[in-house]
């Protein structure tokens, strides 16, 4: 398998998830600027929407959109529980959490990439984004992960999320269960080899 990224977006989520689901995969840069690969390929040729992720099987498909890859990739490793099996309540409830974090969340932070947003909108995205993380804060009582005490791929999705805080200086720091939370998914091995390998620190 291949892994079109760019260092810190969203497809950081799929690259933790194949890490932890101990896959073989290569990865292969985007430059969404330009829409090149590092290999120099039109990257609308891989993904005709035109971001990352894509994740090129090894048929040569290529899937897109994170809770596609994510789940897929969970069910190649069955073994690992990265996600609840299929027809279960449980799976149904992951594909609930992707399709929160992906839409209130991942979605929700769209008017703070652009250089030109007002603080006006900005405070107000700052405010959805907040109850959002909020919600999350509450979920994780008495819980090490969002399932749970076992990590899954939405886990991995929130740590992208949180990660992008971070960058648009998104203060949590209020929220106690969702700072421990993100320091324990952090300091996993495959977490700090994804860091790694994005930007070379971990």
């Amino acid at each position: 398998m291949k892994l079109y990224y760019t260092p810190g977006a969203c497809s950081m989520n799929p690259h933790i998830m194949l890490r932890e689901a101990g896959l073989k995969f290569e990865l292969e840069l985007v430059d969404l600027g330009a829409h090149k690969t590092a290999k120099g390929k039109d990257f609308y040729s891989v993904n005709p929407k035109g971001y990352v992720p894509a994740l090129e099987l090894d048929n040569g498909q290529v899937l897109t959109e994170n809770p596609a890859i994510v789940q897929y990739i969970a069910d190649q490793k069955p073994e690992t529980k990265l996600a609840p099996a299929n027809g279960t309540l449980e799976r149904y409830r992951l594909q609930e959490w992707l399709g929160f974090i992906g839409t209130e969340i991942h979605k929700g932070y769209g008017p703070l990439w652009n250089p030109n947003v007002s603080e006006a909108d900005k405070k107000a995205t700052f405010d959805r984004l907040t109850k959002r993380f909020e919600f999350i804060n509450k979920s994780l009582e008495g819980k090490q992960y969002l399932m749970g005490d076992h990590f899954t791929a939405p886990d991995a999705y929130v740590f992208v999320m949180l990660q992008w805080a971070q960058h648009h200086k998104l203060d949590l720091s209020r929220f106690a269960n969702l700072k421990a939370y993100g320091e324990r998914i952090a300091a996993r091995p495959a977490v700090k080899a994804t860091l790694e390998a994005e930007f070379g620190k971990q």
